[in-house]
């Protein structure tokens, strides 16, 4: 006994056919994307590549290439946080954890725990 199908060609092989995309062009870059990396080359020195400014796309990775590195020195309490937090320590007669001046957060959690109503 065979196998016969009720559609004729149904397991031909089929070529597929490629559909037609659109071509990509070029987006020109937006006026706020092009301010800032105007202000990235004017603060590290660096000059825009000539033409950069109608394609989005390029522009995008020269700013990524050339944004500055985030700081080390980002993750640890503001003067103002370390300043409030010895504030509310005396005021409790009690010290700041020493860990609570290593981590922004952690500071804040602790203030808030400990803030006078």
């Amino acid at each position: 006994m065979s196998f016969q199908p009720s559609i004729p060609g149904l397991f031909d092989a089929v070529v597929p056919v490629e559909p037609e995309l659109p071509l990509q062009t070029r987006q020109p870059a937006t006026e706020k994307q092009l301010g800032f990396a105007r202000v990235l080359a004017a603060k590290t020195g660096d000059v825009l590549p000539k033409g950069i400014e109608g394609d989005r796309e390029q522009l995008s990775k020269w700013i990524d290439a050339h944004r500055p590195r985030p700081s080390a020195f980002n993750s640890y309490p503001s003067s103002k946080q370390v300043g409030f937090a010895e504030r509310i320590a005396a005021l409790k007669r009690t010290d700041v954890p020493p860990e609570c001046f290593r981590d922004r957060a952690l500071m804040s959690r602790w203030i808030d725990s400990n803030k006078p109503r």
